[in-house]
């Protein structure tokens, strides 16, 4: 048993124990620190600060060891000289690695301590593009790594944010989003990689502005302005001048604001697909002039979202996918004829789409929820799909692997057809009868959606800890139409959380869950909705484990990074406003902490830009300071999520054993407020 801290012992702050982006462990120097490690409570592993978590049982270790070693594979580029590069990780950090054909061994290219991120070939092989950040501090760099000597040269300023760095057409230049200029406002900038020092921003903005797409001939450029999940526009502006033009209408349409997704030119360059949710519940394909007021509506036979749009180099074919109800379909269609074909693919989710540049073929990554990431090639005149990679999973048998239903359950409210409101939900349910302890499992953004995306620990919990696994879709979720994107806006944000009851309420009519041993976990905002739902549910849930979530919503606002604080106003509201502050105040977990009677387990990146690791000090502090149980970790070296693998794997053996304690019994175990009072007795 773990000892748990002493009545009038203050907790020493363990942020003020990691030193900003530290490469080393750091001691545990300062008296109290002292005492409360002597005492048992904190303790270091690796670049990990574990508060109040036990030692691991060996078991968990060996066993969770298996999934977690599962290894996917995701496409990164084409390589100008044959076969293709991938990411995965086959050590700490997922890395780049070349693959020469399909069914090859992979290559690796980048042995970096820091995950990378995209990579992309201009027109010779002997050098791509990359971008990689420090310690999970979303400021990305964009560098230029040389196959020859394996040298990475850094091309942008190391301090701003930068991404998306989109080849010409002519491969003599990249566009890119960069926030150099002031740290705030998404500028775009063109360069030469091979000139870095004349880069220029080549449209100043004020905002989140990025790159889509070169025009044919490279004298234009596609721009993305996002503004939020329910507004977001088009431009193309001129890569000389500069001078920007709109792509459709720029503003609201019956009082709704217009959300504009993906865009491409076509082959003339004076016209451009793209997606918007104009007149539409959903983002729908259209094609437009540049300068018209009209446009061709392509898909409003389809009752869903338009995700991402691929083109072909000589732009003849157009590739775009379906979101359905949290799976992907895929369809090409001749840009000429207008007539689209659907491809044959399995149920999941596809990424990181491209076309060779002879454009025969496309490949892309593929995982459904009962298999990892793998990446695949499509020919484009017969359809045929051929397998490049086959993802590892640790020497377990796939077939026990649980494929997940889609579910719908009422809630409090009415729809638009005037009957309960259905909230959609994903399912995994071990084999047999039950009644089955049940982990909910709530998804950030909160413009996200749950898709039928692989996870190992999911699948951990159903076939070794024999838990059903449901993953709602609350409303707010992306992919369900913009006016349920809308539900929880502002001084509706808790009306999501009364969807978590109407879950519980679900629950409680299946004869193979137990209503009486169910949990909540959740990231960033799925972090601050467990953190909400132990709050108000905490008489129905056993206990909660929040991963980077918020606590607070005016702190948050506060000290989340500049560039994205505009940008969560819109979502949360803005905290500047008296009523508004006072609203968000009132509904903050860290307001409501004395309501949380179950235990809690917390997990942060000390380097998180998006939730700063403010927000889970604050949690614990007001949670333990009621008496409560948490168990919390921070790892030195991560931002928002953990992206190593030694961190990922602590991770996940002490939710396994935090599980294990306190969900998985029959009658819930005493608690540490619980324990003092019998000693007390």
């Amino acid at each position: 048993m773990r000892h748990w801290q002493r009545p009038g012992l203050g907790r020493v702050s363990l942020l003020a124990l990691v030193p900003a982006l530290t490469a080393a462990p750091v001691s545990l120097v300062t008296p109290a620190a002292a005492e409360e490690t002597a005492e048992g409570a904190v303790r270091e592993v690796g670049q990990l600060v574990l508060d109040g978590i036990p030692e691991i049982p060996d078991r968990i270790v060996e066993k969770m060891n298996q999934y977690a070693n599962v290894r996917g594979h995701s496409f990164a580029a084409w390589d100008p000289a044959g076969g293709i590069v991938i990411a995965t990780r086959f050590g700490e950090t997922t890395q780049l690695h070349h693959v020469a054909a399909p069914g090859m061994a992979r290559r690796q290219l980048t042995f970096f301590t820091e995950p990378v991120g995209d990579a992309s070939f201009g027109t010779e092989p002997g050098w791509f593009l990359f971008t990689k950040d420090f310690g999970g501090n979303e400021a990305a760099q964009i560098f230029r790594f040389n196959l020859k000597n394996g040298e990475a040269t850094l091309l942008t300023d190391g301090e701003g944010q930068n991404g998306g760095p989109l080849w010409s057409n002519a491969k003599d230049r990249v566009a890119w989003r960069s926030t150099m200029r002031n740290q705030t406002d998404h500028d775009i900038w063109v360069m030469d990689p091979k000139n870095p020092d004349a880069k220029r921003i080549a449209l100043q903005t004020e905002g989140y502005w990025s790159p889509t797409d070169w025009s044919p001939d490279d004298r234009r450029i596609l721009a993305s302005h996002y503004v939020s999940a329910n507004e977001s526009y088009l431009w193309w502006f001129d890569v000389k001048s500069g001078e920007k033009h709109p792509i459709g209408r720029q503003e609201p349409v019956d009082g709704a604001t217009i959300a504009y997704g993906a865009g491409r030119f076509d082959a003339s360059g004076d016209g451009v697909f793209y997606t918007s949710d104009e007149g539409s519940e959903h983002q729908t394909l259209r094609w437009r002039k540049l300068g018209s007021e009209d446009s061709e509506e392509l898909t409003g036979d389809i009752p869903w979202t338009v995700g991402g749009i691929v083109m072909s180099p000589d732009r003849k074919t157009l590739a775009f996918s379906v979101n359905v109800d949290g799976a992907d379909e895929v369809y090409l269609m001749d840009t000429k004829s207008r007539k689209r074909t659907k491809v044959d693919l399995p149920l999941g989710v596809l990424g990181g789409v491209e076309f060779r540049p002879d454009g025969k073929t496309i490949a892309f990554t593929l995982e459904t929820t009962a298999a990892p990431t793998d990446v695949y090639t499509l020919d484009v005149a017969s359809k045929k799909v051929e397998r490049w990679t086959q993802a590892e999973v640790g020497g377990l048998d796939t077939s026990t692997f649980v494929t997940s239903e889609i579910i719908h359950f009422p809630t409090f409210d009415q729809g638009p057809d005037g009957k309960p409101r259905q909230i959609p939900a994903f399912i995994y349910k071990p084999e047999g009868e039950g009644p089955f302890p049940v982990i909910v499992r709530i998804h950030g953004g909160p413009e996200s959606q749950s898709r039928a995306w692989f996870s190992f620990t999911s699948q951990y919990y159903v076939n070794e800890l024999g838990c059903a696994v449901i993953y709602p879709n609350v409303r707010g979720s992306d992919g369900f139409g913009k006016s349920y994107l809308l539900l929880d806006n502002g001084f509706k944000r808790e009306d999501s959380v009364k969807d978590i009851g109407a879950l519980l309420d679900w629950i409680a009519t299946q004869p193979d869950l137990d209503a009486t041993r169910v949990g909540v976990t959740g990231g960033s905002y799925g972090g601050y909705m467990t953190l909400a739902v132990l709050t108000h549910y905490s008489d129905r849930v056993r206990c909660g484990v929040e991963s980077v979530g918020i606590s607070n919503f005016v702190t948050f606002l506060e000290n989340t990074k500049d560039y994205r604080r505009d940008l969560r106003r819109v979502e949360y509201g803005d905290e500047r406003d008296p009523a508004m502050r006072e609203h968000l105040e009132k509904i903050s977990p860290t307001t409501n902490a004395d309501k949380i009677d179950v235990p809690l387990m917390v997990v942060q990146g000390a380097n998180d830009p998006r939730v700063p690791a403010s927000e889970a000090e604050q949690i614990v502090d007001v949670v333990r300071g009621k008496g409560k149980e948490v168990w919390y970790m921070l790892a030195k070296d991560e931002g928002h999520g953990f992206r190593k693998k030694s961190n990922v794997d602590q991770m996940v053996w002490g939710l396994s054993l935090f599980w294990e304690n306190y969900l998985l019994p029959k009658e819930p175990p005493m608690t540490m407020e619980k324990r003092s009072e019998t000693s007390s007795n």
